[in-house]
């Protein structure tokens, strides 16, 4: 899916740039916070909608505030400096009696905000502002990201793109996901049966406590190649000890990565099929094959990965196994 795309890239690039600006900062490298108010505020503006705009070009010389929009009245702080002190060092700045009335937002480049915005501040100008609501972080940026349309996903992406370069098509490496899936495509999976190995109402009682009815189909119809699979995993780690460990892992980073977002159950459920679609069709050693088999095959191992606890919360006494 495109969406997934877009997502990820954007993702990733705003993680490395973060992560990047925290580092550098260590170090005093302070070339990227400055580059970066102009990035922020266009990824600000296309993400809330408004026009923001580096203040020095309508006021020069501006201590402490980055970013305005006159004709939304916003007043907008960029810093890699995710304190109370330094959201309340912004509000107390002399601009704010120029600008009465003003939304200040505060955004947070390289540090998780949460705490923040429990936070009570002092305000002497009375700027608008909720800690709750104008408080930006990477992720909370991201969640917004997420819940864009598709057409909105695809600008920002283009935006970010050019701005920090690489496409999403990157150099491709040999992976062990691809390796399984181009295992598993060449079974017959017509003539599998239910495999007894597996206990039905365990995993039913998994799907109810993680609120998962609406998949439920998508794991009924795929839980019956759990044997088939296991086999597979069997024949697989001749190859090396921890081939078939590496698969379910890659899945379960991909559903630690979006329960992260807060999506519903049944969105993280299928977003993790169409992430793991992605890499696979990334991989330097994946023998394509029709998209519709490629889905089919990466919804068996989602769905595995589910029995197996890699994937969603399991209830008290979880047992999957009938006999061992």
């Amino acid at each position: 899916m495109n969406r997934s795309n877009y997502f990820n890239y954007i993702e990733q690039e705003l993680n490395t740039l973060s992560y990047r600006i925290k580092i550098r900062g260590k170090i005093n490298l302070l070339d990227l916070n400055i580059y970066s108010e102009t990035f922020f505020a266009e990824l600000i503006s296309q993400l809330l909608k408004c026009n923001l705009k580096n203040i020095n070009v309508i006021k020069q010389n501006t201590e402490g505030i980055d970013l305005i929009d006159e004709e939304n009245k916003i007043i907008a702080q960029v810093s890699s400096t995710c304190t109370k002190q330094k959201v309340e060092n912004s509000l107390a700045k002399k601009i704010f009696k120029d600008y009465p009335g003003y939304n200040f937002k505060f955004i947070a480049i390289a540090g998780d905000a949460d705490k923040l915005r429990s936070n009570t501040f002092k305000n002497p100008y009375s700027a608008i502002f909720s800690p709750d609501d104008d408080i930006y972080d990477v992720k909370s940026l991201l969640n917004l990201v997420l819940n864009l349309q598709i057409k909105n996903q695809r600008e920002l992406y283009e935006f970010i793109r050019d701005e920090l370069g690489k496409n999403i098509d990157m150099v491709k490496v040999d992976t062990n996901l691809a390796s399984i899936i181009n295992i598993l495509s060449k079974e017959n999976l017509s003539v599998v049966a239910d495999s007894p190995e597996i206990n039905p109402f365990e995993i039913l009682r998994k799907i109810e406590f993680n609120d998962l009815l609406a998949v439920q189909p998508t794991i009924d119809d795929y839980k019956v190649y759990y044997s088939k699979l296991d086999e597979k995993y069997k024949e697989f780690d001749k190859q090396g000890a921890n081939k078939s460990l590496s698969v379910l892992s890659v899945m379960r980073k991909q559903y630690n990565k979006l329960i992260v977002n807060t999506q519903e159950p049944y969105e993280i459920f299928f977003s993790i099929i169409d992430s793991v679609v992605e890499l696979i069709k990334s991989s330097k050693n994946y023998i394509e094959i029709p998209y519709e088999e490629l889905e089919m095959c990466v919804s068996i191992l989602v769905v595995d990965a589910f029995i197996r606890c890699k994937i969603f919360k399991n209830p008290e006494g979880y047992d999957y196994v009938v006999t061992r």
